[in-house]
Order: C-alpha cells, then structure tokens, then sequence
C-alpha cells in the first residue's frame, strides 16, 4: 500500500472537486471555482471550496438557472438555493487490502456498456451512465457470455469522445466503483475477487485504492472493512437546485 502524505489525505476531504482539477481536467465543464462532470459521464459537480460564496456563484453561472446537481460534502446551501434530496455516505481507504490480478476478470469498453447497464439495473451499485466507462478500467466475469459480475476505478483521464457514490481519480488516489454481482451468483466472493484485481491495477501505478458506500448499506462496509479498507470520514451528498435567476447568482 502506498503512505499518502497529510497533503494528499486532505484531497479526500473534497474528492470531485479533486479529480476535476487534476487527472479528469479533460472532462470537466467548468467556471472558475465550480465544476461538473458531462451528464452522460458522472451525476455530480464540485465547488473549491464550499464555504466560498463565489464559487457558488460560479457554479449557478456553470450550471444556470433552477438547474439541479450533485454535490459532496456540503452541509448546506446559501440563500436562494434549494436542497430537494441527499444522503449520507462513508468514505473508505485501502490500509491493508490483499490486492491481486484475477484470470477470470476480462476488462470491458464501450462496447460492453449495454451488458454492463443491465447488470447495474439490477443490482443498483450507484450510478452507471452512458460514457461513465471512458472514466477508467472496468473488469467483468461472464457466464456463458452474459456478465454476472462488475468492478470499476476512475483511473487515467481517458480519452473523452468528441449518479450514486464513487467514480474518482485524483492525484495519488483512484477510487473503486460500481461493485456488483448478478443477484443468482451472489456468494461465490466474485465481487471480492474483482476488487482485488481492480487494486492491483491501481498499485501498479503506485497509487492508493479507496471507496465510497452508503452509510446505511452495513452490510457493504462491513465487508470493505474485512477485505482491508478503513473508515475514514462520513459524507453528506445534496441535490441541490440553484435559485431561479441569472440575478440570483449576481447576488451571490
């Protein structure tokens, strides 16, 4: 496991905001101090620093008027802005996770997102977009052709083509996502075996594996915590929808 320094923990604090102003610059649509990912890429947006009025400013300019977006780590809105959903989450890093390659484990493309779409559909690990793939590196096992099992990271910055927790890469961190297995072929730890191979790419790059769940899914944590990770902070996620006007945002 790579021994992140104080600096690079604290990019963890504000994980999207992170990503889109590093490795997944390429992808970021962006006004000063506030960022989103494409919406067919990844449901979420970020501000620098959330207690900064004009980074949410910049985010009602990036996002216009009565726009709804995601956003972490945010405890609360200024005025003139709505919070119409949300939820808590926990945020895991890999301390002593046993990270190995899979034989099994073939790595999946654009050409795999309708099966990977239907597994998500029915197992509902968080959200799975259209070109989320183009993110990082996706591993599957099939049966008999269909796939029974998806692991994924935000890893390099891809070549973007001209929702939920997880999806990020920042600098010296790759987060794990998108962790599922068919419901008929749950108990076999295919889910574990995938995590494992996705850390071992990531190691090799000499960089820190770490994940998001739901707070309420103990089940899931439980099961991070047993295969290595370790809770390292709770987060809030808020839908928020930004005030009507363009003269909202002057305001701000």
């Amino acid at each position: 496991m790579v021994h992140q320094t104080a600096l690079g923990t604290r990019l963890l604090d504000n994980p999207v905001w992170a990503a889109l102003d590093g490795p997944h610059a390429g992808f970021a649509e962006r006004a000063g101090r506030a960022a989103r990912y494409p919406a067919d890429v990844y449901a979420f947006a970020a501000l620098a620093d959330p207690a900064d009025p004009a980074a949410w400013a910049d985010l009602h300019r990036l996002l216009g008027p009565a726009t709804t977006a995601r956003v972490k780590g945010v405890d609360g809105v200024p005025a003139g802005w709505d919070v119409v959903g949300g939820g808590q989450g926990v945020q895991l890093v890999d301390t002593h996770l046993r990270a190995e390659p899979d034989p099994e484990a073939v790595r999946l493309g654009p050409d795999d997102v309708p099966d990977i779409l239907d597994l998500v559909a029915r197992t509902r690990p968080g959200p799975f977009l259209a070109r989320t793939v183009h993110l990082g590196t996706y591993l599957g096992i099939r049966h008999r052709g269909r796939l029974i099992a998806l692991a994924g990271e935000r890893s390099e910055m891809g070549v973007p083509p001209a929702e939920g927790w997880g999806r990020l890469h920042l600098p010296g961190w790759t987060e794990i996502s998108a962790v599922c297995t068919d419901p008929a072929h749950r108990g076999r730890g295919l889910g574990t075996r995938l995590v494992r191979a996705v850390a071992a790419g990531i190691r090799e790059r000499g960089e820190t594996p770490f994940l998001h769940a739901a707070a309420h899914n103990t089940t899931a944590i439980r099961l991070y915590e047993s295969l290595g990770f370790t809770l390292r902070r709770r987060t809030t996620i808020l839908q928020v929808r930004t005030p009507g006007t363009d003269a909202g945002a002057r305001a701000l």
